[in-house]
């Protein structure tokens, strides 16, 4: 995603100032990544429920989240 949400923004700097080692480290389990594989197969198959969708994107703004979090952890750890 290459889309900017202020909000989103200040909310990554404050999880990256909590502990910017941890916020690097940051990993989905293997149960989470399997989830979001299988409902982007079936997006991409166009089988997926209005239910999965919004489970989808919610997922996805949560991986948004995370990534600009790891952007500014990074950048303070390498500061």
């Amino acid at each position: 995603m290459s889309f900017a949400i202020p909000a989103y923004d200040e909310i990554a700097v404050v999880l990256a100032d909590l502990d910017p080692q941890k916020i690097v480290q940051l990993r989905p389990s293997e149960s989470a990544q399997a989830r979001l594989r299988h409902l982007l197969d079936k997006n991409r198959e166009g089988q997926i429920t209005a239910e999965e969708m919004q489970e989808l994107d919610r997922i996805l703004a949560l991986d948004h989240l995370i990534s600009l979090a790891k952007a500014h952890a990074f950048r303070q750890l390498n500061a």
